[in-house]
């Protein structure tokens, strides 16, 4: 499993080698290998079939409790059988879609880098391994998004979404380091075990708060949804995999995992409800109203997330049921409207859907395949959408509570993104072909063949709902049914009931809708009349805001002057120390513990107070930096006097070499300039004083402090026995803290480099200016 989960990775890396061969003739067969393994998935259908769930668990850091835990079961294989199934088609569909591309190889790198990362998300049992597997979809989808980095928009929707999706992954991290020191472990299996104490536990609520947070930033709920039509500017094979079957689904994945451990109640299920009620009704109006064919896809994939969270939130078996039912209803259909837009896109030049229609003369496979997916999408037997539909009117009117706006709500909402669904898989291909698109022709098989596939799966599975119900939908959701034993069994035809009569006014409102709302630029102007309102323009506002004040911020703290630097961070550490010492601290010194004071020790300290003394009034530079090597050499004599030689020895070439440095450098500056006022030198002076008063007294604080032994006994017992040394100090310096040393080494010798190398440095009269 854990090959499965790092091969996307391992094909990534393959492809700097094999770069120049894919972006010729061997770009069709990169499709093998999601291909592969789909089969890979589709072989551990027995064992699903049967109940069972398979754990794989590869040690990585186990003394802190993150592990390589893979877990498959029926929620998981879904997935699982999604990212790989239509990400076979998707690379198929890239080969002659960037036919040619100068970075095609590059593209398909990202591609498995993307479709490896929602493996392990999916797969993930230990939740700090899905946290970063959720990280890696985030940044390989940075890249999928910004594919065309010449395009400002292209470079800008890829910030935004990593932006967005980045954020919620913060929040999610605190979430699960809360959710696994409250459950006490990482593993979602063993948290399982202890969902009632989690849900009772005085963090329950910062756990689902935090959580939801990611989920929704993923999954683009409101008001976090804006940035998936922005996204739309990558190319149409990214915009088909991230949005209709993996990335937006990740977060949808997130809440149908965790339900069992957290959910069922009021906090839980109420938000669920509320934001995907939102979700759902706000997107798929907004999708009505627009002209640009990925613009309607966007809009209506938000409005379908939106419903799953919705479901999730009602939480009985019959919303669960309907929730897994639609996963895959919504991949099938919205998969294949994605790849024919990017088809029409990449026939006719344009999006824009009011200018489209008759495209059946040309490519008819194309239309039949877009007719398909807008008949599931509709929810119009015999198609699997049929069933998914019934489902979630079945969930809504089998709730507990408000079951008619509940109800009402779906109803709207289906309303709407039937209509949506017209117009992206019926209107271009119907009515009069312009002669503008008369030489358009049917492109590649490679292109055409995956969206028809798809939209004859969502006929079969409607015609057939037996063909998966008991071998994967039951196994999905009774991963999603804490203990869940549901048995579920799905049908075409439930009889003439409420049911049917709400699918009835839903493809009849939605006909009529179609016949007489037609897409033009003034009803698109008129929506965006509000866009001052919307989540996006306000959150750019408070981004605005918050710039203008980090602007000010840093023109006042990073001004460029060191001596401010310096003013700063020890006025800082002056009012932290002032405030701890005063505030907790209690000086007491025991004169009778302290030795005697020796003529050597005052001598040296009446030398270290005259050395500072003129350091400080001296008007040139070579004393001060002089009459600072006094200082550091009276200290070396104090740690002579308290027996550290070693110190002192440390101590004398350390500013020995100080000495030597400050001379050289300051050897052939300007005379010395007196470029303070007394102002400023009467401040410097007082902040010198205080601080030094205070770090007094922190030592002194320090001396009151009982001393622990137990480290010190342990490096002088173990330095011989492990290290074989006699010198305590070397044998911590080379063995016990050898890393450490070799990092400072390191940086020395990098600096030491950089300095040779600007000495070494010569540059011409132009470039120096």
């Amino acid at each position: 499993m854990l090959i499965a989960v790092l091969s996307g990775f391992i094909l990534a890396l393959s492809l700097v080698i094999t770069g120049k061969w894919i972006k010729g003739k061997g770009a069709p067969l990169v499709g093998l290998f999601p291909l592969a393994l789909f089969g890979y998935f589709v072989s551990f259908f027995p064992a699903i079939m049967k109940g069972e769930s398979l754990t794989f668990t590869y040690e990585w850091i186990p003394s802190l409790g993150v592990n390589l835990s893979f877990h498959l079961d029926g929620l998981s294989l879904l997935f699982c059988l999604l990212i790989t199934g239509i990400g076979a088609l998707v690379f198929f569909y890239t080969a002659p879609y960037l036919k040619e591309h100068i970075y095609l190889d590059r593209f398909f790198g990202y591609l498995s880098m993307f479709m490896g990362s929602m493996l392990g998300l999916v797969l993930s049992d230990n939740i700090i391994t899905l946290f970063v597997f959720w990280e890696l979809t985030s940044i390989s989808s940075f890249f999928l998004i910004g594919f065309n980095n010449e395009s400002e928009e292209s470079r800008r929707s890829a910030m935004m979404a990593l932006s967005m999706t980045g954020i919620g992954g913060l929040f999610l991290l605190a979430s699960m380091i809360v959710l696994g020191t409250v459950g006490g472990s990482y593993e979602i299996s063993t948290l399982l075990g202890s969902a009632d104490m989690i849900k009772e536990h005085e963090n329950y609520l910062w756990i689902i708060g935090l959580l939801f947070i990611g989920a929704f930033t993923k999954s683009a709920q409101f008001p976090f949804h804006f940035w998936l039509p922005d996204a739309m500017k990558a190319p149409t094979p990214v915009s088909t995999y991230l949005h209709s079957a993996t990335m937006v689904k990740a977060g949808i994945y997130l809440l149908a995992r965790f339900t069992p451990m957290l959910g069922e109640t009021v906090y839980w299920n109420g938000t669920l409800i509320i934001i995907g009620s939102i979700t759902m009704v706000y997107a798929a109006i907004h999708a009505v109203f627009r002209l640009d064919l990925k613009g309607i896809l966007a809009y209506s994939t938000i409005s379908a997330l939106g419903i799953l969270v919705f479901l999730i939130g009602l939480g009985t078996d019959q919303a669960l049921l309907a929730a897994a039912v639609f996963i895959l209803v919504h991949a099938l259909y919205k998969a294949t409207l994605f790849l024919i837009t990017g088809i029409i896109d990449h026939e006719t030049g344009t999006r824009d859907v009011s200018k489209l229609s008759g495209l059946n003369k040309v490519m008819l496979p194309v239309g039949i395949a877009g007719i398909l997916a807008a008949i599931s999408n509709a929810g119009i037997p015999p198609s699997f959408g049929f069933v998914g539909k019934d489902l979630i009117y079945e969930a809504t009117l089998g709730f507990e509570t408000l079951i008619w706006v509940l109800s009402g709500v779906a109803l709207l909402t289906n309303i709407c993104l039937m209509y949506a669904g017209f117009q992206a898989g019926i209107k271009p291909f119907t009515g009069q072909l312009p002669k503008a698109y008369e030489k358009v022709h049917l492109p590649s098989p490679l292109m055409w063949v995956p969206p028809l596939l798809l939209g004859s799966l969502g006929m079969v599975f409607g015609l057939m709902p037996f063909l998966i119900d008991k071998s994967l939908i039951q196994a999905v959701v009774n991963a999603m049914i804490r203990g869940g034993a549901l048995d579920v069994e799905l049908k075409l035809w439930h009889g003439f009931n409420l049911v049917l009569l709400l699918s009835g006014i839903t493809l009849a409102a939605g006909f009529l809708l179609y016949y007489f709302l037609k897409p033009s630029a003034l009803l698109e102007a008129k929506t965006n009349r509000w866009e001052k309102l919307s989540p996006k323009s306000l959150t750019k506002g408070l981004g605005g805001i918050f710039s203008g004040i980090s602007k000010l911020w840093t023109g006042f703290f990073q001004n460029g002057y060191l001596r401010y630097y310096l003013i700063f961070a020890l006025t800082f550490l002056t009012f932290i120390l002032a405030y701890k010492l005063f505030k907790e601290t209690e000086l007491y010194i025991n004169f009778n513990d302290l030795t005697g004071i020796t003529f050597y020790e005052v001598a040296a300290m009446v030398i270290i107070a005259f050395a500072v003394l003129f350091t400080v009034l001296t008007k040139s530079r070579l004393a001060a930096v002089a009459s600072l090597g006094v200082v550091g050499y009276s200290i070396c004599l104090v740690f002579l006097f308290y027996s550290a030689p070693d110190l002192a020895m440390t101590q004398f070439s350390i500013d020995t070499l100080t000495v030597i440095l400050f001379v050289l450098v300051i050897y052939n500056l300007p005379k010395y300039l007196k470029l303070s006022n007394q102002i400023s030198r009467v401040r410097d002076g007082i902040m010198s004083v205080i601080f030094g008063a205070l770090i007094s007294i922190l030592t002194l604080e320090v001396l009151n402090e009982p001393v622990l032994k137990e480290t010190s006994q342990f490096y002088a017992e173990n330095a011989y026995t492990l290290a074989k040394g006699k010198n305590v100090v070397n044998v911590i310096l080379v063995d016990f803290r050898g890393t450490d040393t070799f990092v400072e080494i390191t940086v020395l010798a990098i600096a030491a480099l950089g300095v040779y190398s600007l000495l070494k440095l010569q540059l011409k009269s132009t470039e120096k200016e």
